[in-house]
């Protein structure tokens, strides 16, 4: 087969989504397929990754997600390649893409937590907006040939909210990069020293981080050296977080921003505990991250997480703030407990392999036409 994959989020840069479609990327020429693969990029990105394999070839794409040139120009880009079948790694299928296509569905946060708050926009702009997502995951969900989600949960989660078919739905879990570099200038640019706790993700609402920061500023009378250090790219909802944190006067919490994989690594393995209190997660990959660096993790008990994280986490209510301060200072004190965890999550992560991931992909490509 001739087989399209819409690379246009690609690379830690583009957060959760890019590092799946990177992965999966990477790992597929790793498999040695006997298929042709057509990577669609954005000039951004294009020198990120240089094809290995002689079956693997770029398409220069540059049209901006969720765009208006998503739904009327990408769609005659990539039937220009006359792939067989093509795979979007995102629920953004558009309207008149030429068929036959899978997608990939990581989770229904717009569906749950759809709100003003979540978004730049005006209220009826962003209506507007929320109205072509329904629109367009639904088309997603009714017209792929195969529907890839990340766990157990997100896939009982569509069949409810969408009534799909379950064997139209396959559960490929994502991996766990165990090889982020240790480069410590990080620590020294930022001036971060002593002990910290750690979270890495986005500041989107449902993230719950303005919990973590009223918890953090609790727990810092017991432990007045104690930092939080928050990464991720200083955007809207980071810049409005900031604007939190100082209208509280909270001291010791950093904000490094955008961290690449070079120094990632480092600032896992030398914080004291890694923090993840999301509201609803597809899968959940910063807390394995942690646990592959022997970094003990306090986490959220909601959606997918007890079943990707298992028993290798303390886990705690995400809307108790009083739950969220109990399970960090667990972390902070019981050295017992600490040594349990980091056991337990060097068990849990190896579970979890980009290849293996790359591997099922490619046989729901190979079994959907």
């Amino acid at each position: 087969m001739k087989i399209g994959i819409d690379a246009r989020f690609f690379g830690s840069a583009s957060k959760g989504l890019g590092r799946y479609t990177e992965q999966l990327i990477r790992n597929l020429e790793m498999l040695n397929p006997q298929h042709d693969f057509v990577i669609f990029m954005r000039s951004q990105d294009w020198d990120v990754w240089i094809p290995s394999h002689p079956r693997f070839s770029k398409v220069k794409t540059d049209v901006d997600w969720y765009s208006l040139e998503e739904q009327t120009r990408l769609p005659s880009i990539i039937k220009a390649q006359g792939c067989d079948l093509v795979h979007y790694p995102h629920f953004n299928v558009p309207l008149r893409a030429p068929q036959p296509f899978i997608s990939t569905v990581h989770d229904l946060i717009l569906s749950h937590f759809p709100t003003v708050k979540a978004t730049t926009l005006g209220p009826f702009l962003y209506w507007f907006k929320h109205q072509m997502y329904k629109r367009v995951i639904k088309h997603s969900l009714k017209n792929s040939l195969r529907v890839i989600t990340v766990s157990q949960y997100t896939k009982a989660d569509i069949e409810k909210t969408f009534h799909i078919p379950d064997g139209k739905i396959v559960v490929t879990y994502e991996g766990v990069d165990t090889r982020l570099l240790k480069v410590s200038t990080i620590l020294q640019s930022h001036n971060i020293h002593g002990d910290y706790l750690l979270y890495v993700g986005n500041a989107y609402p449902h993230k719950n981080l303005e919990r973590l920061v009223d918890a953090f500023a609790i727990i810092k009378k017991s432990y007045p050296k104690l930092l939080l250090v928050l990464v991720g790219k200083h955007d809207f909802f980071y810049t409005r977080l900031i604007s939190y944190v100082r209208w509280r006067c909270i001291q010791g919490v950093v904000f490094p921003g955008f961290v690449p994989d070079a120094e990632l690594g480092s600032l896992y393995a030398h914080s004291k505990g890694y923090i993840f209190p999301s509201l609803y997660e597809g899968f959940g990959l910063p807390p394995l991250e942690a646990m592959a660096h022997d970094v003990p993790v306090a986490c959220s008990n909601s959606s997918c997480l007890p079943e990707v994280v298992g028993d290798a986490a303390v886990y705690f209510s995400p809307e108790r703030i009083d739950d969220m301060i109990h399970a960090m200072e667990r972390i902070l004190s019981d050295d017992h407990l600490r040594q349990e965890l980091i056991q337990k999550g060097r068990q849990q992560v190896i579970r979890y392999s980009w290849e293996r991931m790359a591997s099922e992909t490619l046989r729901v490509y190979e079994t959907s036409i």
